[in-house]
C-alpha cells in the first residue's frame, strides 16, 4: 500500500498535489522540505520512487519532528502504545488527561514513545485536528467529539516508518536549508499560509509563529537557493503580499501560477470552500505541460 499522512495537519497538501506533482522536476538531486507538517508532498514523491537520492525533512515544531523520529526508529512500540489509547478514545475527562502532561513537571522524563503516542492520539480526537500551542506552549485545542476517530492504522505506520528509513529528520529554523541544499537539488516550501483576511491567521504551530517579517526572510531563502541553482517550489495563498514578494522582478525566472484548492480549517462550516493559491517555481514551466502533467524543467542561474 502507498504512504500516506499519518497526522492531520493545518494546511496539509492532500487537495493540492496534483498541482505539485505536475510542477516537480523529473531529476533533481535530495529531496529538501523545510516546513514537512503531514508530509502529503513527501510520501507522494516516496511513493512514486522519485526520492532515490534522499531526502531531508525539518521542521521548528519539536513534538512533530519527535514523532516522525519515532515512527522512523519505534514503529512496534509506538503502535502497542497506540492500542491502550484506543480504547478511551470518546472519552473527553481521558482526552484532557493526556493533553495536561505538557503542563506536569515530569513530562520531560517520559518516553519518545509515550510522547509521539500523545501527539498521534490528540491530533486523532482533538477538535479538527488543530495542533495548536497556547502563548505558553502548551497544546490547547479542545476534544472532538468524534464517533469513530482512527487511533490506530498499523498498516499505514509501518508503511510510514520504511518511508522515513534513510530520511534526515531534523527540528530547526528554514533558512538552515541553506546549510544543506546544493545545486541540483530540490526545494519545496510550505510554510504558513498569508491569511486572507486579518481573522483567518492561523500561525501558531509554534511558539514563535509565522507573520509578514517571517514571510519576507523566506523570500530572501527562496532567492539564494535560486542563485545557488536549486531547484524551488513554493506554495501559499495568492494575497496582495504573495504576488508581490513572489514577482518575477523580483526574483528572476520565477513562474508563479495561480490554483484552486480547498480550504477545511475554518470553524465556520459556512466558510469553507475553494480559494486561490499560489504556486512558485524558479523553472520553466510549460502550461500545455503542466496540465499534461510532464514538467519540463531548467534551474535558474541567478
Amino acid at each position: 500500500m502507498p504512504a500516506r499522512p499519518f497526522l492531520k495537519w493545518v494546511g496539509g497538501k492532500g487537495q493540492l498535489l496534483p498541482e505539485l506533482l505536475r510542477r516537480t522536476p523529473p531529476l533533481f538531486g535530495r529531496y529538501h522540505e523545510p516546513f514537512v507538517g503531514g508530509g502529503a508532498f513527501f510520501f507522494s514523491l516516496w511513493n512514486q520512487q522519485r526520492l532515490g537520492r534522499g531526502a531531508v525533512l525539518s521542521d521548528m515544531n519539536h513534538d512533530l519532528i519527535a514523532c516522525y523520529e519515532t515512527v522512523r526508529d519505534q514503529v512496534d512500540d509506538l503502535i502497542a502504545a497506540l492500542q491502550q489509547h484506543k480504547a478511551h478514545a470518546h472519552d473527553p475527562n481521558y482526552f484532557y488527561s493526556i493533553r495536561s502532561w505538557d503542563r506536569e513537571p515530569d513530562f520531560e522524563q517520559r518516553s519518545a514513545v509515550e510522547k509521539a503516542a500523545r501527539v498521534i492520539f490528540l491530533n486523532r480526537t482533538c477538535y479538527n485536528g488543530l495542533y495548536r500551542l497556547n502563548k505558553k506552549g502548551k497544546f490547547n485545542t479542545p476534544f472532538g467529539h468524534y464517533k469513530k476517530p482512527l487511533i490506530v492504522d498499523e498498516e499505514n505506520m509501518r508503511e510510514v516508518s520504511r518511508a522515513l528509513k534513510n530520511v534526515e529528520l531534523e527540528q530547526r529554523d528554514f533558512a538552515t536549508v541553506l546549510d544543506h541544499a546544493e545545486a541540483g537539488d530540490f526545494v519545496y516550501f510550505d510554510p504558513p499560509y498569508v491569511p486572507l483576511s486579518p481573522t483567518a491567521s492561523f500561525t501558531h504551530y509554534t511558539r514563535r509563529g509565522f507573520g509578514e517579517e517571517e514571510q519576507h526572510r523566506l523570500v530572501d531563502v527562496f532567492r539564494q537557493l535560486v542563485e545557488r541553482g536549486c531547484y524551488v517550489m513554493l506554495s501559499n495563498s495568492a494575497t496582495d503580499l504573495t504576488r508581490q514578494i513572489y514577482h518575477p522582478e523580483a526574483i528572476p525566472n520565477l513562474v508563479a501560477q495561480t490554483v484552486r484548492a480547498s480550504r477545511k480549517i475554518n470553524c465556520d462550516g459556512t466558510k469553507r470552500g475553494f480559494v486561490d493559491e499560489l504556486i512558485v517555481c524558479n523553472y520553466d514551466l510549460s502550461l500545455n505541460n503542466v496540465q499534461q502533467g510532464v514538467t519540463p524543467c531548467v534551474p535558474a542561474s541567478g
